[in-house]
């Protein structure tokens, strides 16, 4: 029987709803099957997207980013590259995700996603069989030597204690670098491209060698 699962990935508020979110539907193989962007109508334009006050000016989340992402986001929409879509348009291709596929659901930190989809009446949990991409990640790739390694050389370590990053950015970053000889650019947190490019290729190289149940245990 063939398995597909549904990462989701999302954009947030101040307010805690989610401004943008993306979802794409993979086989074990990373074959991405279908795939959805929209800006959350309510809460994109309405709210301001989520920042850190407290951020230096050309930190990616400070106030002053906020607006160069807002204006992001308008061009995107404005090229096609992004619809707006209500929370009852985002639940009804759910809907049709859960009959068409029956995936198991992911996400890089599932927690913080289904807390701001629960923030914004996106209804994630029509999906039964779940697991946390992040903690999957964690315990088969931030054990390694290899990827701990990898980004000292890098510079891809947390800002306090100077350990190894244990973010998507850093994680797809090495698999890219590792298993393809290529590079990535910075993930653009934007939410479909954050989890089609990025956490697609790190539940991929998961699955390698891991069962679904496997994988199920080790995002719990």
């Amino acid at each position: 029987m063939r398995h597909y699962y549904l990462i989701v990935d999302t954009e947030t508020t101040q307010r805690g709803t989610v401004a943008d979110f993306g979802a794409v539907i993979v086989t074990k193989q990373g074959e991405i099957v279908e795939q959805f962007g929209a800006m959350v109508l309510g809460h994109f334009g309405k709210l301001p997207l989520f920042s850190d006050p407290n951020a230096d000016a050309d930190a990616f989340w400070s106030e002053q980013s906020a607006q160069r992402r807002a204006k992001n986001y308008d061009d995107m929409l404005e090229s096609g590259e992004r619809s707006i879509s209500s929370p009852a348009l985002i639940n009804q291709w759910l809907s049709g995700i859960k009959a068409r596929y029956n995936p198991t659901l992911t996400a890089y930190n599932l927690a913080f996603d289904l807390g701001k989809c629960r923030n914004t009446r996106i209804n994630l949990g029509i999906f039964g069989s779940r697991f946390c991409l992040m903690k999957s990640a964690k315990r088969k790739i931030g054990v390694l030597a290899c990827y701990q390694d990898f980004c000292k050389a890098r510079g891809l370590l947390t800002a306090k204690l100077k350990r190894p990053s244990m973010t998507a950015d850093a994680m797809a970053k090495y698999i890219a670098d590792t298993e393809y000889s290529g590079s990535l650019a910075d993930e653009p947190h934007t939410a479909l491209e954050d989890a089609r490019d990025y956490e697609a290729l790190i539940l991929s190289y998961i699955l390698r060698d891991t069962t679904r149940k496997q994988i199920l245990e080790l995002g719990q």
